[in-house]
């Protein structure tokens, strides 16, 4: 199965994950232990990870670190930023919306 950033980013637990993973690298033990789910989910998620290629995983000895790998995350964050200035356009209307609402109710008062 061909696998993609999105796939990688779809599930809140590798999100978290790659959260984890943009501050060091880390053990694949050191990871399981930050999550409340089995070491096999771990693993599965870590393999999914590896496979979309945001993730590398290098063995040192017994132990496997994990290393995020930010740049095969750029096509999931072009394909949100197209979208930035609708939600800044949708956000803006609504503060302006509130602004006269508080305007309408301090010339009533």
């Amino acid at each position: 199965m061909r696998r993609d950033v999105f796939q990688a980013i779809a599930d809140p637990v590798r999100r978290d994950i790659i959260q984890l993973l943009s501050n060091e690298t880390l053990t694949v033990n050191t990871i399981a232990e930050k999550f409340e789910v089995s070491r096999p989910a771990i693993s599965k998620h870590l393999k999914i990870l590896k496979e979309c290629g945001i993730i590398e995983i290098n063995k040192k000895g017994r132990e496997r670190f994990c290393e995020i790998q930010p740049r095969n995350l750029i096509p999931a964050f072009l394909w949100i930023k197209q979208y930035n200035k609708l939600w800044e356009n949708r956000i803006d209307a609504f503060e302006n919306y509130i602004n006269e609402i508080q305007i309408k109710n301090n010339k009533n008062e």
